[in-house]
């Protein structure tokens, strides 16, 4: 009885460890050096204080006077580049565009990832950056994951004209399960409470704290939800669920057979059919 009491206790500590250690892993920084923008953006080097505390690095592209201007926020362990696509598209057709790297990531300082915690308060800095750099345009958001979570998880709703948002998770909990169940299979979900309890002693945030939905009922401006039929990380059913929070004028965007992945990768055309219109009809000056 001892030894079964004995084994139970170490394989309850070894997991609690292992725990622990995929949790620090999952909100390490993702720091990576990235250089000179590229040529054909014309971009010039920003860098933006946020109050989380970090220094923003970011590109600033130049675009039409009266088009509009939009700030480009991007997913989990990625940076600035991986947003380069959406750029040079919207730099196309005349948009002014701001990318940058949220703290903890590309070469913007901070220590952890805080799944938008910390990134509504990076996102907030660089919206307030275009409004000061580009007093007369109006301004937009593109989030993807984490960027989208960043535009709706501050203290007040960011002051936007438009808003994108690709596949966001509509609370921690459902975004733990449902990666969980990626990865274990069907018992995954059944950690998810471990997880949850290493918020708050690893990045100091809880629960309630990570709910983009309840953003999404006090949004000031058009959006559109997008997110992939086939995605398993944030399901179609959630996307749902945020888009019937959100109040009119709105619009939902199915990406059939897209999973967890850049929208505008995998459905080039589809998303030049759907968000260019959005974002000129929204954001052209009269």
């Amino acid at each position: 009885m001892i030894r079964f009491l004995t084994y139970a206790l170490l394989s309850a500590a070894a997991l609690i460890c292992s725990v622990v250690a995929v949790g620090l892993l999952l909100t390490a920084p993702a720091h990576t050096l990235i250089g000179p923008p590229p040529a054909d953006l014309q971009a010039r080097q920003v860098v933006i204080p946020s109050p989380s505390g970090a220094l923003l690095q970011g590109w600033l592209v130049p675009g039409q006077p009266g088009k509009g201007a939009v700030a480009l926020f991007h997913g989990v362990w990625r940076n600035r580049l991986s947003m380069l696509r959406r750029a040079r598209l919207l730099k196309a057709v005349g948009f002014s565009v701001l990318l940058i790297d949220f703290q903890a990531a590309g070469e913007s300082s901070g220590q952890r990832i805080s799944f938008g915690h910390l990134e509504a308060l990076d996102a907030r800095a660089a919206v307030d950056f275009l409004r000061h750099e580009l007093p007369g345009e109006r301004v937009g958001v593109i989030g993807v994951s984490l960027g989208g979570a960043a535009t709706l998880l501050g203290p007040t709703p960011l002051p936007v004209d438009a808003l994108v948002v690709e596949s966001v998770y509509p609370d921690i909990r459902n975004a733990l399960n449902n990666r969980l169940r990626v990865v274990l299979g069907p018992v995954g979900p059944i950690f998810t409470p471990l997880f949850q309890m290493m918020l708050k002693p690893i990045l100091g945030v809880s629960m309630d704290q990570l709910r983009p939905i309840k953003g999404m009922s006090r949004l000031p401006c058009p959006v559109l939800v997008a997110s992939g039929t086939a995605d398993n990380r944030t399901l179609l059913s959630e996307a749902q669920d945020m888009f019937t929070r959100a109040p009119e004028p709105k619009r939902f965007w199915a990406v059939n057979g897209a999973g967890h992945v850049d929208l505008e990768e995998y459905a080039p055309e589809d998303y030049r059919r759907v968000v260019l219109p959005f974002l000129r009809e929204t954001l052209a000056r009269p």
